[in-house]
């Protein structure tokens, strides 16, 4: 039976570190959470530091986690010591200050997704959850320091990570290679766990890879599976400069200040007396008297104005008499030596020296400028280790949540830089680019797929990308010009308004290609498609519509009717009633009888009064 628990599942995921998901089309999202720490020891390793060395680097599994522990303690001790010295401290709190810097929207780490629901779940994460604001610096030194940074994830289903536990380095012990069917398979042994934070540590040694997130510096191949702390390069260089300030202190102290030569004259003294009489000399002029006025006792205090290393000559003869001289002290130009060992030491730890505060050797802004881009390549190395942790950490917790899917990768996650002179190069050098590409097409030297090729280097993957970029922004343009000038969104109202296109089927136009209304020109639907070879169906010239007082026209020739109206008021006789129904009227008259004749007189009389009273009122308009 397969196990289905969220254990079970997060650690077949974290199998082999590297975590795969279909995008669409034939694209893939591949999230390898050890990307820049995942190595092989053996083709990796220096055979001559392994015969030569302390470092114990054979054996696979728990033997080898053994010989590696016991070493890796005397090199935290170390470290510690190291953390004491000003210069060092002051380094681990640059490396911690430059690579946390807060962006200009105020954020730490800038967390990109094209889901809003994974991007809200994960700035939950980093920013309520974690704290990153406040806790990633001290995580970053930490790393610096010892090489090698642990948190616990505390994992619950359906919820995700809910707490992270900080664990010593002291206390962690990296076990690989221990299953040979499963090279990837790694394992970590905690000791002395403290479960005040979390219950779920309780009773744990041996913690599975998803369990912990292992953040480590892997400059040096011969420190696998650990990291190298950014101090180790400038351990033994410490040690030396810690003897040569030791020496250069015990030199000044005891060997520096001037000396006195006294020289007491001793007369006639017998020379058996000599020395008697010089040691009750020196201890009157070294200790002074001294009496306690509470207990009555009598102390001789030494006189600090007198030092341990003058010099009493007893002298004898007519013209000596007693001299004081001085001794000039011993002059030991060790300050040199001291400088010299301090910029090695500085050398390892690749900080410039005006972050340290030793402004004089910079000798211009262009030469900080320069040690300062070196320095953020340095830092981006550090953040690039970072972020690739971070995002084991974000997969973990999208896991339990019931991110299965492409959804799982679907994010980027980044530290900001903090040089802005790194970042003003590259937009120099973007911009010198754009600059040659512009002269050339000016010059009609080369084309522009010419210059995609050979300037900036783009693949017909990125050439495809940038011309439909291209006709997205014509889109967009237009849309704007539509909004701005006719007051018309044809995303919205699905129609463009006095384009040439929209003009050319006037009022009564046919339906356009696109499918909209009758007049209405291009539509947003058809700036979206693509125009085929040969045209829309249907396409080309529109019909002529109907012309007014035509036969073509839907009411005819005359649609007002002003052919019958002059029809009927014309006296003309081609506009009479013919004599074979003018006759018949007649005779059916002839049956009237007189009323009803009168009657039809009247009725003639009252119209001639209306045509009357109509004409003149068209004659005084």
């Amino acid at each position: 039976m397969a196990r289905t628990s969220l254990r079970a599942r997060l650690q077949r995921l974290f199998s082999t570190n590297v975590i795969v998901r279909h995008a669409g089309g034939r694209r893939l999202k591949i999230a390898d959470t050890d990307r820049v720490q995942r190595s092989q020891k053996n083709s990796l390793i220096d055979r001559w530091s392994r015969l030569h060395t302390n470092m114990t680097t054979g054996g696979y599994g728990h033997a080898q986690a053994i010989s590696f522990q016991a070493e890796r303690l005397g090199l935290f001790r170390d470290y510690e010591e190291m953390d004491n010295d000003a210069i060092i401290s002051s380094a681990l709190d640059v490396y911690s200050d430059e690579s946390t810097m807060k962006s200009e929207y105020g954020q730490v780490l800038e967390i990109r997704s094209e889901n809003e629901n994974v991007h809200d779940i994960l700035h939950n994460l980093f920013y309520d959850i974690l704290n990153i604001e406040f806790n990633l610096w001290s995580w970053v030194r930490n790393l610096c320091k010892y090489g090698d940074f642990y948190l616990y994830l505390d994992i619950k289903e359906k919820y995700g990570i809910t707490n992270v536990v900080p664990l010593s380095a002291y206390d962690v012990t990296r076990i690989e290679g221990e299953d040979p069917e499963n090279p990837y398979y790694v394992q970590f042994v905690v000791e002395d766990i403290d479960t005040r934070h979390s219950s779920n540590m309780a009773g744990k040694k041996e913690l599975e890879n998803f369990e912990i997130a292992h953040f480590r510096l892997l400059s040096d191949a011969n420190f696998l599976p650990y990291g190298k702390g950014m101090i180790e390069g400038a351990r033994k260089i410490w040690k030396q400069l810690s003897l040569m300030e030791d020496a250069m202190l015990i030199h000044r102290i005891m060997r520096a200040p001037d000396k006195r030569v006294f020289k007491i004259d001793i007369g006639n003294i017998p020379p058996a007396e000599v020395e008697n009489f010089m040691q009750k000399i020196i201890n009157k002029m070294k200790k002074a008297p001294v009496i306690d006025q509470n207990t009555g006792d009598y102390n001789l205090k030494y006189n600090i104005q007198n030092l341990t290393e003058d010099f009493f000559l007893p002298v004898r003869g007519g013209d000596s008499g007693t001299s004081i001289d001085n001794l000039t002290g011993l002059t030991y130009e060790a300050v040199d030596d001291i400088e010299y060992l301090r910029n090695k030491m500085m050398a390892a730890l690749k900080i410039p020296k005006a972050f340290l505060g030793y402004e004089e050797a910079v000798g211009s802004k262009a030469t900080l400028a320069a040690e300062d881009v070196r320095f953020a390549r340095t830092i981006e190395r550090l953040q690039r280790i970072v972020v690739s942790e971070l995002t084991k950490i974000a997969i973990v917790h999208l896991y339990a949540q019931g991110y299965t899917d492409d959804e799982l990768v679907n994010f980027e996650l980044n530290l900001k830089n903090p040089s802005t002179i790194y970042e003003e190069e590259k937009i120099e050098l973007w911009n010198n680019k754009q600059s040659l590409a512009q002269s050339m097409m000016d010059a009609k030297i080369a084309d522009s797929e010419w210059i995609y090729d050979n300037v900036f280097k783009f693949t017909e993957e990125e050439k495809k990308e940038v011309r439909l970029g291209l006709i997205k922004d014509q889109k967009r343009k237009f849309r704007w010009s539509q909004i701005e000038m006719e007051g018309n969104d044809p995303v919205q109202s699905e129609e463009a308004v006095g384009t040439q296109g929209a003009m050319a089927g006037g009022e009564e136009g046919g339906a356009p290609p696109g499918g909209g209304p009758p007049g209405m020109g291009r539509t947003s639907r058809e700036l979206e498609m693509d125009m085929p070879d040969d045209g829309w169906p249907g396409s080309g010239r529109p019909k002529e519509g109907p012309k007014h007082g035509k036969d073509s026209s839907i009411r005819g020739r005359d649609p007002l009717g002003a052919h019958d109206k002059r029809k009927g008021g014309s006296g003309s006789p081609k506009y009479g009633i013919a004599l074979a129904h003018y006759d018949a009227l007649k005779k059916s008259l002839g049956k009237v009888s007189r009323e009803e004749k009168k009657i039809l007189v009247e009725t003639t009389d009252v119209e001639e009064e209306y045509k009357n009273e109509v004409s003149s009122s068209l004659s005084d308009t």
